[in-house]
């Protein structure tokens, strides 16, 4: 159940009607074009879900945790599976096979296009219930097993991973762009998880499951076929002297279960996923994994996969950088490896390698400085921070949303009027910067909450979905910022969007 603040809501409505009736007829053109092209994909996911009887927003959160809304013109995934619903062709997995036997569509096209392709992931979800037996259709819940069986994982504690990020991605709110420029938004709601028999499944995070990790403290631990590495005894047999840095060319509860396939004869030490960093290993360090495409480079290597594809930097995020960098320190510390280029190297510069990621999207320059530690600075300003945040009595407190950071957060209606709530903070000197926002996400809040940005060229604006993205570092982008103490990010009431604004907390990062 979604719950509003309404306190004193209702008296600025019709004045902020009109406000965004007037906005909107002034960027008449330009928004009946973004409507245009966010409409062709989503009406995909309303069309095959009315078709199959499956609920759109699980649709497309399904395409959004596989691929993005990104289908790479046919190529396949690591995994060998096509489109935004990832249809698979293996020696072990046939679901693409299945998609055209259930929708009659030929398998080319399912690889190619992009409506036909969601139609036979809608096709493949709608068998599935049918064999679980699920009546309530439109009970986004009631989905759990089915979405667990449609991740193809053997091993019941991956597919339980899947299906929870997946009903994450509902909970929380998403929005992706695909590569023609289709937008597709689904606001936060609240799914309660009904995992049934998954329930009884010990997940992958059990402290269990993190004590066999062994290598690696924080790392959860999900073990490749035994045929995919070759058990060695690494550092007596072989020296370790480089860091191997991959991407997954798949989701990262993809790649686990292809690891643990034994027709995939690959694996890696580690894979990092894109939305928290978590961290899961698969190989152990001693072992000899098979990531490099060159014998030589495996024996000396550890590899780490980054979930996500090379020509899409959305999946490179920085909860995932820092969770990487982490692990990479530590490596190079337990085994003596310089921190240095020549030593943490990406796939494509292995000797002979036909593959190119991590690919130019990569951010090298961030990524070593925060293995060698060398990233000067950073702060976190939330809005219980003493001496830091203010804001007028127009901005109330609210603890509703467990997304919150801190004990509470504050929200206001919005309004044209200047009346922000500030984030003060004490710039060490002049430079770029990255910022974050983190907010709790609810359908009730704001759609276009204005993020007011103090930079040395005078301020500028981001407005942020606050439906969608909650309880995590959302950047705003990278700004110049003047050195000193001062106002440095403020909340704006002031926007065309509906839904109370929040202000959580902010967070800075010197690049």
């Amino acid at each position: 159940m979604i719950r509003l603040h309404m306190r004193s809501f209702v008296k600025s409505v019709s004045f902020f009607a009109a406000f965004s009736l007037l906005l909107n007829f002034i960027a008449v053109p330009k928004a009946a074009g973004q409507k245009q092209v966010e409409s062709r994909l989503k009406t995909a996911f309303q069309v095959a879900a009315e078709e199959f009887k499956v609920p759109w927003e699980l649709l497309a959160a399904i395409a959004y945790a596989e691929t993005h809304f990104a289908e790479y013109e046919g190529e396949p995934s690591s995994s060998n599976g096509y489109g935004l619903m990832h249809l698979v062709e293996n020696p072990n997995i046939h679901t693409l096979e299945m998609a055209a036997k259930l929708t009659g569509i030929p398998v080319e096209d399912l690889k190619t296009r992009t409506a036909e392709n969601i139609r036979g992931g809608a096709a493949l979800l709608r068998a599935y219930a049918d064999e679980e037996g699920l009546k309530d259709s439109q009970n986004l819940a009631a989905w759990y097993r089915v979405v667990a069986r449609y991740s193809n994982a053997t091993d019941p504690a991956v597919a339980r991973l899947y299906a929870d990020e997946v009903n994450r991605l509902l909970n929380s709110g998403f929005s992706g762009t695909s590569r023609q420029g289709e937008e597709v938004t689904v606001p936060a709601m609240e799914v309660e998880l009904q995992r049934g028999y998954y329930e009884m499944v010990v997940p992958l995070s059990s402290p269990d499951y993190v004590t066999n990790a062994m290598d690696y403290g924080p790392a959860l631990w999900a073990p490749a076929n035994s045929g995919n590495y070759t058990i060695a005894n690494r550092e007596s047999t072989h020296p370790i002297n480089y860091v191997v840095i991959h991407t997954t060319q798949g989701s990262y509860s993809g790649t686990i279960s292809w690891f643990q396939n034994p027709a995939s004869n690959v694996s890696a030490h580690y894979v990092i996923r894109s939305s928290d960093g978590q961290v899961t290993q698969m190989v152990r360090e001693k072992d000899i994994a098979f990531h490099a495409g060159n014998w030589t480079y495996n024996t000396q290597s550890v590899g780490i996969e980054h979930e996500g594809f090379v020509n899409n930097p959305s999946w490179y995020t920085d909860a995932m950088y820092r969770a990487s960098a982490a692990l990479t320190r530590n490596i190079c510390l337990k085994y003596g490896i310089p921190m240095t280029r020549s030593h943490i190297i990406a796939h494509s510069e292995v000797p002979g390698a036909t593959h190119t990621d991590p690919g130019p999207n990569w951010n090298w320059t961030f990524y070593m400085q925060l293995v060698t530690q060398s990233s000067p600075w950073e702060t976190i300003v939330d809005n219980e921070t003493s001496g830091r945040f203010s804001a007028s009595d127009n901005w109330d407190f609210s603890s509703f949303s467990s997304q919150r950071r801190g004990a509470n957060y504050r929200f206001a209606t919005p309004e044209a009027i200047s009346d922000p709530a500030w984030y003060m903070v004490n710039i060490p000197a002049a430079g770029a910067y990255q910022i974050y926002a983190w907010y709790p996400a609810n359908s009730g809040y704001n759609s276009a909450t204005p993020y007011v940005i103090v930079t040395t060229s005078g301020n500028q604006v981001v407005n942020v979905n606050q439906q969608i993205n909650g309880a995590s570092w959302v950047s705003l982008g990278i700004f110049n910022l003047s050195g000193g103490d001062h106002n440095v990010v403020g909340v704006s009431r002031w926007t065309s969007g509906s839904g109370y604004v929040i202000a959580d907390a902010v967070r800075i990062v010197r690049r």
